[in-house]
């Protein structure tokens, strides 16, 4: 019996970045701190503005492309930059996000697991599968419903 999650554990990952990605795109981005002061926010750290709405539409796009499964890796990998960048955009506020104006731990955080579904891939339950995954989950399915 196969008894290999690997699959499965891809697939969570890849649905929780995507969940964060756009949490903190459409949510805070957009309806929380506007766009507007989202590029105040970049230019107060000594970035251009436009890159806000650079990183807003990135992380909108590439977030909902994780969530379904397409494109993972690439998305993933696209989005990775953004996150070292968030990274270092809170290092100066300490380690707990918790802190003010956030840490640094989280988008760290979230930097290891945009790695790791790059390596990883979709997983279970994508629209993009690779032939070889599906292939062992349609064999996993078949030995479950079989026992």
């Amino acid at each position: 019996m196969n008894t290999d999650l690997s699959l499965y554990g891809a697939f969570v990952m890849r649905i929780s970045l995507g969940v964060v990605l756009i949490a903190h795109s459409i949510y805070l981005k957009l309806m929380v701190f506007t766009l507007a002061g989202t590029a105040n926010y970049f230019e107060s750290i000594g970035l251009p503005s436009w890159l806000a709405y650079a990183v807003f539409s990135i992380e909108s796009v590439t977030g909902i492309l994780i969530i379904v499964g397409y494109k993972t890796r690439l998305s993933a990998a696209i989005v990775l930059p953004i996150l070292l960048g968030a990274t270092w955009a809170h290092s100066g506020n300490g380690w707990v996000f918790s802190a003010i104006n956030g840490g640094w731990e989280y988008p760290l955080f979230l930097s290891f697991i945009a790695a790791a579904v790059a390596l990883l891939g979709p997983g279970s339950l994508a629209l993009e599968s690779n032939k070889m995954n599906l292939i062992e989950e349609l064999n996993y399915r078949n030995v479950i419903s079989h026992n």
